[in-house]
């Protein structure tokens, strides 16, 4: 059994149902939205789904694929399960495990800008890999925060077919583009709604309540090297130090798109031992 469920429809670009402005800074690592969605994703599926139909098997869920960094996906992954648990725990089913897909290609395109087509041409290239016997006789819940073409889905079902896998499966979004006249670049115009410049990041990691992702080290390093120089040296230790390190676990230091800023970090920062001096001393 195959069940796709989306918790906001998006069915015209002036509508969505949720506040771009949080799906943005969500985007970027703010984990107080990604609690909020998290939480409401699954009061949603519990609501429409499990109270209507619970599931008796153990309950996998696997957040979308990544290498070494996490996605945004991962961070209202843990408050999906979290909410959850609660309702499992209270209705006498087994709590959730968790497990990975890993994926083996990194790219440093921008995917939310690509049609259709481009997306599963870039996407194709790359395949995934999970734990089959780990998967055995129970139930998988694949879990991401937007369908917008479906290319990413049909990765997943690409690689449950490879694998044999025979599960029930679930496909889980917060939103889904349901309207297909609209461009698949609206996914574009929500993920920058807010972060319009590499400044605006400033506020999200400052907050005291931020996830670095995938998308905010790449977005840092591909930015201009001028800007990329003032704003990493308003940051602090710690923040330049896990930005640094998690594009090392990526790989992104073999990306030449990447190789200057990253040689900024440690031609400034690191080497030469300098403290993170603020612009204009």
């Amino acid at each position: 059994m195959n069940t796709t469920f989306s918790l906001h429809h998006i069915d015209n670009a002036s509508g969505f149902g949720f506040c771009p402005d949080s799906y943005s800074r969500f985007k970027f690592g703010d984990e107080t939205i990604a609690r909020e969605f998290g939480n409401t994703l699954a009061k949603g599926f519990i609501e429409q789904v499990l109270s209507k139909q619970p599931i008796a098997q153990q309950i996998v869920v696997i957040s979308s694929p990544y290498s070494f960094i996490p996605t945004a996906t991962f961070a209202m992954k843990t408050w999906f399960v979290y909410r959850l648990n609660r309702w499992l725990a209270q209705h006498g089913y087994p709590v959730v495990q968790e497990t990975k897909v890993h994926r083996t290609i990194t790219y440093k395109e921008d995917y939310g800008e690509l049609n259709a087509e481009q997306r599963m041409s870039l996407i194709g290239n790359d395949s995934f890999h999970i734990d089959k016997d780990f998967l055995a006789n129970k139930t998988l819940i694949f879990l991401d925060d937007i369908k917008i073409t479906g290319s990413h889905e049909r990765m997943i079902m690409k690689m449950v077919d490879e694998y044999g896998l025979h599960n029930d499966i679930y496909m889980l979004y917060f939103a889904e583009l349901v309207n297909k006249n609209i461009h698949p670049n609206i996914e574009n115009f929500l993920n920058y709604h807010q972060v319009k410049t590499i400044f605006d990041l400033e506020p999200i990691i400052q907050s005291g309540s931020f996830t670095i992702n995938t998308r905010i080290v790449k977005y840092i390093l591909n930015y201009n090297p001028e800007c990329f120089g003032i704003f990493i040296q308003n940051q602090s230790t710690d923040f330049v130090n896990l930005l640094y390190d998690m594009a090392l676990g990526n790989g992104y230091h073999t990306i030449e798109a990447y190789a200057q800023n990253l040689t900024f970090i440690t031609d400034n920062l690191f080497i030469n031992n300098k403290t993170l001096i603020k612009h204009g001393n």
